[in-house]
């Protein structure tokens, strides 16, 4: 594997997040409106929350996930490049007699993840020490530190104003972070389960389906989706299931690959990698299939199914 790659699961990689869209929303009713329009229970957060949690359509399927930081005055919406200006518009939308203004900060700020085992200690050595519960945040400098992870390891995710971004590097890399590409990033966060909208997550996607139980809020109140939601809840199971599988002696399935179990298709492959010799991925598994320690099979090669990390 790559030195980038080593860094995030051994020591602390730096792994450049601008891209990911920053939406800032404003105004006396923005607890509101979010709480409305989101899964997680946006209403009860105070400044230096945060939260994980899916938009939806009247259907129930995930159009977008976010995390949401909340400030004094404003909520900070961090997602996807692909649905930065979904949830722009689909905020916008719904804007109507709201006090609530919606503004696309991505081009103004950066975003970098420090993520590994030493991930809090080179932050801490660089002066930018996160807070220990997970998603929160603090003002540390010039930048805002949130306790978060795009790998699924330890993560501290920093925050600041375009014209620090190569001060940022400077320091970030001068305390001990080596620098981990996009692709170093997406081997770590697949061995670790940790989906991603648009491969692993779709606009097809049930909330429960994912397993990312950690993003609902089961009493909330009402939200745009929320009826699917409950009625899921209510009859017990969904029809399939996100799983993570491992296995050696293998080359990683691409995305569509066929999962077997007893010889029965009864899966599919979204994402997979090869890790020191080891495939590890992520696929759809029928109920009751969707088990831990199952073993299934792709092509033709035995595969071990998990769940998610608690």
């Amino acid at each position: 594997m790559t030195p980038g790659y080593e860094a995030l699961t051994s020591a602390a990689g730096l792994v450049d997040l601008s891209t990911r869209g920053r939406i800032r929303v404003e105004g006396e009713d923005r607890a509101r409106l979010l709480h409305a329009m989101t899964t997680n229970h946006v209403q009860q957060m105070k400044p230096g929350d945060g939260l994980y949690a899916f938009f939806l359509n009247a259907q129930g399927r995930i159009i977008a996930d976010v995390y949401i930081f909340c400030f004094d005055d404003h909520f900070l919406l961090d997602t996807e490049p692909a649905t930065r200006q979904l949830i722009y518009d689909h905020l916008d939308q719904y804007i109507i007699a709201d006090d609530v203004t919606v503004t696309d900060v991505t081009e103004f700020t950066f975003c970098f993840g420090i993520e590994g085992p030493k991930a809090t200690e080179v932050a801490g050595r660089a002066g930018i020490p996160a807070p220990h519960h997970r998603f929160s945040h603090v003002r540390a400098g010039e930048y805002t530190v949130a306790s978060l992870s795009s790998t699924g390891t330890h993560g501290v995710r920093v925050f600041g104003a375009a014209s620090h971004k190569e001060d940022a590097i400077k320091l970030i890399e001068g305390a001990g972070a080596f620098f981990a590409s996009d692709a170093d990033a997406e081997a770590a966060r697949i061995e670790n389960f940790v989906p991603r909208y648009g491969i692993d997550i779709t606009d097809s996607t049930l909330p429960q389906e994912t397993q990312q139980v950690h993003a609902l809020h089961f009493q909330k109140g009402c939200y745009l989706g929320q009826e699917i939601v409950e009625r899921i809840r209510s009859r017990g199971h969904v029809n399939k299931l996100l799983m993570g599988f491992r296995s050696e002696g293998m080359e990683a399935p691409a995305p569509g690959a066929k999962l077997l179990l007893e010889g029965k298709p009864t899966g599919e492959v979204t994402s997979a990698t090869v890790a020191n010799g080891v495939v590890f991925g992520l696929a759809y598994v029928r109920v009751p299939g969707a088990r831990s320690g199952a073993m299934a099979e792709i092509d033709r090669h035995a595969v071990e199914l998990f769940s998610p990390h608690a």
